[in-house]
């Protein structure tokens, strides 16, 4: 029975259905390590990428998944250390989200996913079939207990583990980020380490997959739910670790000599991170060679424009100020100023030619249809700039604006990908406001000044909806904690300003079926985690009540 365990922590970006790029950063990986190391820990899917939604329907797809891990089968009869690759896996019959052991030239062992999440932006049960309970697997005399992610979260696998004589437990994910969510994860890891006594060494993917971003955060806790190795946020981190067994219990106890530990990100600037690496991931992924932002000296605009320059690099970043008789001078030098202290590429073009052919065209001058003719006027130059050079539009609405559907279809809506798309109009003040302590980009005018459209002569927000700090907390009530009308009043709103946005909550989602993705940062995103019907009329059959 060996008394150490060297260990590696793979914590890895891949990229979903790019079986061969992902293969290929397995075996980088296995390439690389140190030469006593035994096993390698790599996350949920690594091979396919998670989520890999239907692709995993196609029989085609999982035959290449199979000939990718016979790969690693073959390759592993000269290779020192096992591996742990987790992927779909297709046995008896039966598609299971696995975690296959690999070493000396077979597979030692398979174990699968026995708890399959299937709410919010999850719906495993529609491609995997349950997995039993999880028995340990003997590694040299060591018996490890493997639980692929939701596993983790009930008492079930890791109690089952321990009764098998499970001396170690591994978990392996692939966990999107949501706000305060690593403090959950922690918790429940060390409610597992309470109840069974073992060691956990919980590894998580990184990257942004479409709207989902997985901030890694991987960590090890020791048999008294000590935080013993804490791997960097955001970023790809590789850790090679070495566990000892003692023999102060009749047992024995294994205790991790690696005390790598990286502070976590908080508040405005977590957030931040999240969405800069997912905008990153999303438009090198897609092979997009930059983005296009409309400028319009708002805040909205300048916080994606920062995020975008962040990301890619300002080189890769055009914003494009598209001035109308309403805008004025003030937001022509605001934009200017950012696209500046950005570095970006800066461009200059009015929609005044535009919005006169329209307005002989059509005879509308004014009302709200002529706002929105600016708008779209705007979207359509910002498309055939993305058309004519091939980057992608950045959409700039916040989900305030999106919410209440204050925002235009084929307008400012417009656009492959939104940063903000999830971030609240006071949140994004707030990103702003930390952005500008790491260096002054975004003017200080832009965050103080009344946010307005500009679509019309003297128009600000607040003429149409209540303030950002009360319109937000009504939505946080009506999205992610699902109160009703009288429970939000209690909150010190009126039950009138209350009906009055969960209307316009209910009538723009057909909206927002249209609206491009962007990075999931709330426990309740619009798009997956929020599947509401376009044609509904509760509310106003409660009105009747």
């Amino acid at each position: 029975m060996a008394n150490s365990l060297t260990l590696t922590l793979a914590q890895l970006n891949p990229i979903v259905g790019a079986l061969s790029y992902n293969l290929e950063k397995i075996r980088k990986i296995r390439d690389t390590v140190p030469e006593e190391t035994d096993l390698i820990l790599y996350p949920e899917m690594i091979l396919t990428g998670y989520p890999p939604e239907d692709l995993v329907l196609k029989p085609f797809f999982m035959e290449k998944v199979e000939e990718a891990v016979e790969t690693l089968v073959k390759e592993s009869a000269a290779q020192k250390p096992w591996l742990i690759v987790p992927t779909p896996w297709r046995q008896k019959g039966n598609l299971y989200n696995a975690a296959l052991v690999i070493g000396e030239g077979k597979i030692q062992a398979a174990r699968f996913k026995h708890r399959l999440p299937n709410y919010g932006v999850f719906d495993e049960q529609r491609r995997f079939t349950h997995g039993p309970l999880p028995e340990p697997v003997d590694f040299k005399g060591t018996k490890i207990g493997l639980m692929i992610c939701e596993d983790m979260w009930y008492p079930e696998s890791a109690a089952h583990l321990k009764k098998q004589g499970a001396e170690i437990l591994l978990v392996p994910n692939a966990s999107p980020f949501e706000a305060g969510k690593k403090t959950v994860r922690m918790d429940l890891a060390r409610q597992r380490v309470s109840e069974t006594g073992l060691p956990l060494i919980y590894l998580n993917q990184v990257g942004g997959q479409d709207e989902l971003v997985f901030d890694g955060g991987s960590f090890a806790l020791n048999e008294a739910g000590n935080v013993v190795l804490q791997a960097e946020a955001f970023a790809e981190d590789i850790h090679h670790t070495l566990w000892e067994k003692s023999d102060d219990s009749a047992q024995g106890r294994w205790l991790c000599l690696t005390d790598t530990v990286h502070p976590p990100y908080e508040g405005p600037e977590e957030l931040y991170r999240a969405v800069t690496l997912g905008l990153r991931d999303y438009v090198q992924k897609n092979g997009f060679p930059g983005v296009l932002i409309g400028m319009s000296g708002g805040i909205d605009s300048a916080l994606s424009a920062a995020i975008a320059a962040d990301a890619l690099g300002p080189e890769h970043v055009t914003c494009v100020m598209m001035p109308s008789p309403f805008t004025s001078k003030e937001s022509l030098e605001d934009a200017a100023a950012c696209a500046e202290a950005l570095g970006t590429h800066y461009e200059i073009r009015p929609i005044e030619p535009a919005m006169k052919a329209f307005e002989e065209t059509l005879h509308i001058t004014s009302g709200i249809a002529h706002e929105n003719m600016q708008s779209r006027c705007r979207g359509l130059i910002l498309m055939a700039l993305s058309n004519d050079g091939g980057k992608m539009v950045l959409s700039t609405g916040n989900k305030s604006e999106m919410a209440v559907g204050y925002a235009t279809l084929y307008g400012d809506m417009c656009g492959g990908f939104n940063a903000l798309k999830d971030l609240y109009k006071t949140q994004v003040y707030e990103l702003a406001r930390w952005r500008n302590t790491q260096s002054q980009v975004i003017p200080e005018n832009i965050i103080t000044k009344a946010p307005t459209a500009e679509l019309k002569a003297n128009q600000r927000d607040q003429d149409t909806l209540p303030p950002y700090e009360e319109l937000d907390d009504i939505l946080a009530c009506l999205i992610e904690k699902d109160m009703g009308l009288p429970d939000i009043a209690g909150h010190g709103h009126s039950p009138e300003t209350v009906r009055r946005v969960w209307q316009m909550l209910d009538r723009a989602e057909y909206k927002r079926r249209q609206a491009p993705p962007g990075v999931k940062i709330t426990s309740r995103a619009f798009g997956r985690d929020r599947r509401y019907p376009i044609t509904n009329r509760f509310l106003l059959d409660i009105g009747k009540q």
